[in-house]
């Protein structure tokens, strides 16, 4: 079976050598794009590009003369149909057809091609998988068994309170500066996805936690250059890193005895599917977790509809 990486092109003959600079030459200016003009996350580049990297390698080998400007549906329908032999999963399809998409509509924007081949294209239908969350009393508890006496502890205590009172993603908290802290207006504000600001309310408990931790703890760390204005710091004066929030939550989990499969993330759909079971309006959880369509935040609807199912099955005497 072919090889979708890169490497494939250190065997290309020459004579196919000005083909291919043209492809790569429109996949970085593609890029260059996406970074400047769309201003999409680092790691929305690195799929899109190589998605599409996949594709230049698929046309390279079943029709090595063929430029982005000679490509056809019924070309994009056979890669299509041939990178479903590699078994990805249906959001990874849909990832690589949204990649394709957004490539020829750029091609077209800046006059390459004059007619768009992906047009057409379909995607697959996802199946929406409900997001684990955790209870409030599941949170209270792995909370409680944070050692407080140390200095870990306390920012652990305050860093994972502040995840769960914010919905933060993982990103956002450990790059969270003193400087976002508006702790007269209750707000913090972060960069999310595509580096968008946003405004996020945050509890009078999460801001004392913070405040504690600064100055207790972190206000005796020997910070290294350029982490300064970083809130939630390592012993060693650096940035906490994601591995280290994943670490500190699994752990936790462990003691606490719980079994269902968490990640920093979980933190953040407890925060969202907390609100929602509570009542709070949609749209308002759509703009504290900075979706960017309201379809996103709506599967916490399904997933409160899936509790209160849940619910009933559990305690309806006809249940039992």
């Amino acid at each position: 079976m072919l090889s979708l990486t890169r490497n494939y092109f250190l065997v290309l003959p020459s004579k196919l050598l000005n083909t291919l600079q043209l492809w790569k030459t429109n996949i970085q200016d593609f890029k260059y794009y996406l970074q400047v003009e769309k201003s999409l996350s680092e790691n929305s580049v690195v799929s899109y590009e190589s998605d599409i990297h996949k594709l230049m390698v698929f046309i390279e080998t079943y029709h090595p003369s063929k430029k982005p400007v000679d490509i056809t549906l019924t070309d994009l329908q056979a890669f299509l149909k041939y990178i479903a032999e590699f078994n990805f999963t249906e959001t990874t399809q849909s990832r690589i057809i949204s990649g394709i998409k957004h490539f020829f509509k750029f091609l077209i924007l800046e006059n390459y091609i004059q007619v768009n081949p992906a047009e057409l294209l379909e995607t697959p239908r996802i199946r929406r998988k409900l997001p684990v969350f955790l209870s409030v009393e599941e949170i209270d508890l792995m909370l409680s068994l944070i050692d407080r006496s140390t200095p870990e502890g306390e920012r652990n205590h305050a860093m994972l309170e502040t995840m769960y009172s914010c919905g933060l993603r993982v990103s956002e908290l450990i790059f969270l500066k003193l400087s976002d802290l508006h702790e007269k207006d209750g707000f913090i504000s972060v960069i999310g996805k595509g580096d968008k600001q946003r405004l996020i309310p945050i509890g009078r408990s999460a801001l004392k936690l913070i405040g504690n931790y600064i100055s207790h703890h972190r206000n005796h760390i020997t910070i290294k250059k350029n982490s300064e204005d970083m809130i939630f710091l390592s012993k060693r004066g650096t940035p906490i890193t994601r591995q280290m929030v994943f670490y500190v939550i699994k752990d936790l989990a462990v003691r606490a005895g719980i079994k269902k499969n968490l990640s920093p993330h979980t933190f953040r759909h407890s925060f969202a599917t907390h609100l929602v079971e509570g009542g709070a309006d949609l749209r308002a959880v759509q703009e504290m977790l900075g979706h960017e369509s309201i379809t996103t935040t709506e599967i916490y609807t399904h997933l409160d509809q899936y509790f209160l199912r849940e619910n009933i099955l559990s305690y309806h005497p006809r249940n039992k």
